[in-house]
């Protein structure tokens, strides 16, 4: 049986933003309704990018180590325009009825019993945000998880840029523009997505955040030392808060040796992240966070109907069905439903 998956992080509305169908199966990418029900992908939180121009892209980088320059962060205006043409495009799929915007665990577990893909609403970015009504016009129109950054500054905090070998301490905490906005954040109950934040920015979040912390697609800076990994000492902060870590796809990310190289990356990689994130935080802590349409994944996970073929890795493992359940999808509506306040 197919198992149902709730997943951390997709790019697919900057996809669609380009013109890609979702309703329609494509040979591109990673991810579309037909392909989606084949591999069990039954939802998760769905990216509206804020930050461009460029993303930093590594699919043109085939060894490590690496260093991405980054062009400056365009103006909020610009990116609030951005975010507000990509959530029309989710509102006209969630009219199609194959696809619904949710704003509850409950509204997540009934998508998940009617066939339809739960999309939560995500900002990967606070670019979109300028006044402090406009976060309380967004939670209205829906969103339910905020990332402070992508991976560069903003007047909120400090992403962490792409290098490989590198710590994420790379900079300044937050600002106080930051800190008032964990603040409303917390009040709202919206989700902080610490992802792309750097290790300062991180603890000011740990220090004033009530709700569980969550990075939604990240990996073990143990085994790969990636500064958009979290390091051992983070990976504590989050299980000790109740929160979730989502295992990324991405091969940079996954790496021991940074190399960037799906074709020869096994499945077998992101397995060990896992397991290790699991034997560092419990079992409760981990889910996943793929990053498909805005990473390169490893071969045997090149798009959303490979996902059964990680769970029979887990498995092969020694993972139970109770526990894959848990990495599915389990996990990631647990914490949801303590930051929504259900």
């Amino acid at each position: 049986m197919t198992i149902p998956v709730f997943d951390g992080h997709n790019d697919v509305v900057l996809r669609l933003d380009e013109g890609r169908s979702f309703l329609e199966e494509s040979s591109e990418g990673h991810l579309d309704l037909p392909r989606a029900r084949r591999g069990g992908f039954a939802g998760g939180l769905f990216a509206i990018f804020v930050s461009g121009p460029e993303q930093g892209d590594m699919g043109g980088k085939p060894d490590g180590p690496y260093s991405f320059p980054l062009a400056p962060a365009i103006a909020p205006e610009v990116a609030l325009a951005r975010a507000e043409h990509l959530e029309e495009i989710l509102r006209a799929l969630d009219a199609e009825g194959a696809i619904r915007l949710v704003r509850s665990a409950a509204e997540i577990e009934e998508c998940f019993a009617a066939g339809m893909i739960a999309a939560v609403l995500h900002f990967e970015g606070a670019e979109p945000i300028l006044l402090p009504d406009d976060l309380e016009r967004f939670y209205d129109r829906g969103l339910r998880s905020l990332g402070l950054v992508w991976s560069r500054a903003n007047k909120y905090a400090e992403g962490v840029p792409f290098r490989f070998p590198a710590s994420p301490d790379t900079g300044p905490g937050l600002t106080e523009e930051g800190k008032q906005l964990v603040r409303m954040c917390n009040r709202l109950r919206i989700l902080i997505d610490l992802s792309h934040l750097n290790l300062r920015g991180f603890f000011d979040v740990a220090d004033i955040s009530d709700a569980p912390l969550v990075a939604s697609h990240s990996n073990a800076h143990a085994l790969c030392s990636s500064t958009r990994n979290l390091t051992d000492e983070q990976l504590d902060t989050i299980s000790g808060s109740g929160g979730l870590v989502g295992v990324n796809f991405a091969v940079g990310f996954l790496r021991e040796d940074g190399m960037v190289e799906p074709d020869s990356t096994p499945l077998d990689t992101v397995a060990r992240h896992i397991e290790y994130l699991v034997e560092r935080m419990g079992i409760e802590c981990v889910g996943l966070g793929s990053d498909y349409e805005g990473a390169a994944p490893p071969a045997e996970l090149g798009d959303v109907t490979r996902l059964p073929a990680l769970f029979e890795a887990l498995r092969d493992r020694g993972y139970d069905d109770e526990t894959l359940a848990k990495i599915a999808h389990g996990n990631w509506i647990r914490v949801l439903r303590e930051t929504w306040g259900e």
